[in-house]
């Protein structure tokens, strides 16, 4: 059994919803109109995560300049029909509910731009909640997981060693447990998500699960 956590920092692409219909279609949008060569659409999927400004240019071998353009087609295509293709995972509402009627602080840590996280957050009508918001202030500016923690546990004001060992971050990908890591909290992975369990496992989660049946068991293991 885990141990009981004050603080529950959730990602959001993957975690809470998933926003796959609508991410890939707007990467495949910025990279044809920015003129770059990609395999096939779902292979873009493993875009769903990291911040996009360095893996892409890490990965397609793109200049400043060529990143620039491609966010910014990929930002056009988006910001109108992109972030609404968008689904929450059923029983998420109601977790998030039940954390806290349980006394939990709840934030939300995501490398999304916070006004598309802020739009995402109300077509669900879950904004209210989350105690605190730690999202990127673009798509390449101030967007690593560590750092928008730190900002929601900020809010929060979470501080201090003591304070950090009751946080845990729910997250579905790699980059959610080395953000964890980075500022020493738990993080707890969930496999309904975009990452593959092997990814999960190799990553260093302190536990895995598989439904949203199977968090709400962990993070609220006094039911």
């Amino acid at each position: 059994m885990l141990k009981e956590y004050h603080t529950v920092a959730f990602d959001l692409d993957g975690t809470l919803s998933d926003p796959s219909g609508g991410l890939i279609e707007s990467f495949a949008y910025g990279l044809s109109k920015s003129g770059i060569g990609f395999g096939s659409k779902e292979e873009l999927r493993r875009y769903i995560g990291p911040p996009l400004y360095d893996a892409w240019k890490t990965d397609f071998r793109l200049t400043e300049e060529e990143a620039d353009r491609a966010l910014a087609r990929f930002t056009e295509y988006y910001q109108v029909y992109g972030w609404w293709d968008n689904k929450v995972y059923p029983g998420i509402p109601e977790l998030l509910a039940d954390l806290h009627r349980a006394g939990k602080r709840v934030c939300l840590a995501t490398s999304k731009p916070a006004v598309f996280t802020r739009k995402v957050l109300d077509l669900f009508g879950i904004r209210g909640y989350f105690d605190a918001i730690g999202a990127a202030v673009s798509d390449k500016t101030h967007d690593k997981k560590s750092e928008v923690l730190l900002d929601a546990l900020e809010e929060l004001g979470v501080r201090g060693e003591e304070a950090l060992r009751g946080v845990v971050l729910v997250g579905d990908r790699k980059f959610d447990a080395e953000g964890a890591r980075q500022i020493g909290v738990d993080a707890i992975g969930v496999s309904y998500g975009l990452g593959s369990r092997e990814e999960l496992e190799a990553s260093g989660f302190c536990a895995i699960a598989d439904s949203v049946a199977g968090l709400r068991a962990l993070l609220l293991n006094n039911e």
